[in-house]
């Protein structure tokens, strides 16, 4: 049996990050994957959707250049080649994250990790190995759910994973599930001509953001030509000569008690259910080795300690915030408690992105939240129409909105829609975790002309 201070089960970012970590405070390491190293973020979630949806963005952008003066011919997209690109992307990704691990002397085992006592692993793959550390991390990450839905096994009713290989053309996609995934899917396969419609249980698209985002991304996607249907309830999928037909109810008046209700139906080539993710523990507890669970997730505590002696879970597979630099965080941090390091990543304020065009971003709490836990809030808003980098790029219109306490000006959050909203939440991140005030945000100098100045004008009012 092989001797270890910390065992990572699972190679996604928040396992390698914090096997990286450990490492980098001495501790001897292994780590065990027994897919390909970087988990679902970069072989069948982030990287990969936004590999597609940069393609995208290019195709979109190059078909448009004649507004700028350009004249480029026929634009065409062809789907096969953007995927062997995107591959190209992850498999780049993929082997810096194995040179890094053989820089730090981590040692990788491939092959399904179990945990079978105090400490112990056993590895059984490509290789079969039992090994003992003091500490155990589990990061093994979710998988696309499935609902049980009559017709949801039919062939072409796929997840994201079968959806991120696909190498031709789809006529007409419809997507069940109007959250982060389904819209940015909605968006690639728009931009390149696809028929799309969205289906969603909840009264808005984005159920778990700002409303106000919510109904401007509702009118670009449609602007664009996507079928929205909110408060809709799929009933069934059928098919018929290689057509799937979706049938599902819809409320009239969605989020309204009592309204009437209709039955639709769409036709489809292929039928994407992006209706959330599902922790993976399959194979991971030996008889009699399972921690405290609740509906198949793994329960922790502050410091994702389980209630096993000396194992810790961190990431998609102890449910709450489904975010790769979250569970990176979390693993980080849990790995700095197990070395008694005080030190800490700041989680009270979690960022998310939505990659569509424009991109999406927020952090901290919205007016209404704000107002809903008794604090005497008020927000600014800031459309992007007058900002010189967004008419210059011909970008989308779009906008800023910085929520703060009455009093004393210190921020609360940011809810953004515009270019590059993704890398400027950052900034917000920040100074939500600084206890900064609108004033404190409004001394710095940014850039001009940038969309970053954008957030001098939301701040300084």
């Amino acid at each position: 049996m092989k001797e270890y201070d910390l065992i990572v089960i699972g190679a996604g970012p928040g396992g390698y990050e914090a096997a990286f970590e450990a490492a980098d405070r001495g501790l001897k390491t292994a780590l065990v994957e027994k897919n390909a190293l970087g988990g679902t973020c970069l072989n069948r979630g982030c990287i990969p959707t936004k590999a597609l949806l940069h393609a995208a963005g290019l195709y979109t952008m190059a078909a448009g250049a004649s507004a700028f003066g350009i004249d480029v011919g026929e634009v065409t997209a062809d789907p096969a080649r953007m995927q062997q690109r995107k591959n190209d992307v992850v498999q780049q990704l993929r082997a810096g994250i194995e040179a890094t691990a053989k820089r730090k002397k981590v040692d990788l085992y491939r092959g399904l990790g179990t945990v079978t006592g105090e400490g112990n692993v056993a590895v059984s793959g490509e290789t079969t190995e039992d090994l003992h550390a003091a500490h155990v991390l589990l990061a093994t990450g979710s998988r696309p759910a499935r609902i049980p839905l009559p017709g949801s096994d039919l062939p072409g009713v796929i997840t994201s994973d079968e959806l991120l290989e696909e190498t031709g053309r789809i006529g007409r996609l419809l997507i069940i599930g109007g959250g982060v995934i389904g819209v940015e899917f909605a968006g690639l396969y728009a931009a390149l001509g696809t028929e799309v419609t969205i289906v969603e249980a909840m009264p808005q698209l984005l159920p778990a953001m700002d409303r106000e985002l919510a109904q401007s991304l509702k009118m670009l996607l449609t602007k664009r030509g996507v079928s929205l249907y909110t408060g809709a309830r799929v009933r069934e999928i059928k098919e018929s000569e290689n057509v799937l037909t979706c049938v599902f109810d819809r409320e009239k008046r969605p989020g309204k008690e009592g309204g009437d209700v209709e039955t639709l139906t769409k036709e489809a080539d292929k039928i994407l259910i992006a209706v959330g993710r599902r922790p993976c523990t399959e194979g991971l507890f030996a008889e009699g080795c399972q921690p405290a669970m609740e509906r198949g997730r793994i329960l922790v505590d502050e410091n994702g300690q389980t209630s096993l002696p000396g194992v810790y879970a961190i990431g998609d597979v102890t449910g709450g915030i489904m975010l790769a630099h979250m569970a990176t965080a979390a693993g980080i941090n849990a790995v700095r408690h197990m070395a008694g390091v005080a030190e800490r990543i700041d989680t009270r304020f979690v960022p998310s992105c939505v990659y569509t065009e424009p991109e999406i971003a927020c952090v901290g709490l919205t007016l209404d939240e704000a107002k809903a836990a008794g604090i005497a809030a008020d927000s600014r808003k800031v459309p992007m129409t007058a900002n010189g980098k967004t008419v210059l790029t011909g970008a989308e219109r779009g906008y800023i909105r910085v929520v703060f306490e009455k009093e004393s000006g210190k921020l609360l959050g940011a809810q953004m829609m515009c270019e590059r909203a993704t890398d400027m939440i950052g900034e917000f991140t920040q100074a939500l975790s600084a206890g900064l005030t609108m004033a404190d945000m409004a001394r710095v100098i940014r850039p001009h002309p940038t969309f970053s100045e954008a957030i001098t004008d939301a701040v300084r009012g």
